[in-house]
């Protein structure tokens, strides 16, 4: 017979008629007794009410255990560690993969881009990522200076060969003579 209320000398020592204890809000293996006075011992092992736990398996590191809503659940996210990658081109995107990175991966431009990227070799005036440019107009040119006799056909002015553009090109004048001639006018020659 379990005994749950002491009274000695007109005062109570020992009243668990009211406690509330059951074994599965009493930690397991842990000892107690109820409202009754009967022994009873604890089998809770949760220490949180996970009943309002939102995570779910896809966003836990694989093979993790974890709580949530009242159960026990492994996770399945995949731990990609430290993503690397290289950018190449100018409309080239890198896509990060799902899942857990340590970060320490780092996303770049390729070297031999990077190795292009020199202020001699962006317009002066022009900065690209951080570079500013010193480059002018006029590296590598071979410019090349022409006269020409205009004719009655088209012709099409270009460099001679080891030069690489023209600076200057210089049209003679179409010539035009005026001379009497024996009937009293003037006769023109143009060309």
């Amino acid at each position: 017979m379990a005994i749950n209320k002491v009274i000695y000398g007109g005062r109570t020592l020992i009243d668990l008629t009211g406690d509330s204890v059951t074994p599965d809000k009493l930690t397991k293996d842990v000892t107690a007794h109820d409202k009754t006075g009967t022994p009873i011992v604890g089998t809770n092992t949760f220490d949180v009410d996970s009943t309002d736990a939102t995570a779910t398996e896809a966003e836990t590191l694989n093979g993790m255990i974890f709580y949530a809503r009242g159960a026990r659940r492994i996770g399945t996210m995949k731990n990609n560690g430290a993503v690397s990658g290289t950018i190449s081109s100018k409309f080239e995107e890198y896509t990060v993969s799902q899942g857990f990175h340590d970060g320490s991966g780092k996303v770049q431009i390729a070297s031999t881009e990077q190795a292009k990227l020199t202020p001699e070799n962006i317009r002066e005036g022009v900065t690209v990522l951080g570079v500013t440019g010193t480059m002018s107009s006029s590296e590598g040119m071979k410019p090349q200076e022409k006269s020409v006799t205009p004719s009655t056909e088209e012709q099409v002015v270009l460099p001679d060969s080891g030069f690489n553009c023209l600076t200057q090109v210089t049209v003679a004048a179409i010539p035009y003579v005026e001379s009497d001639n024996s009937a009293g006018g003037k006769t023109v020659t143009i060309g």
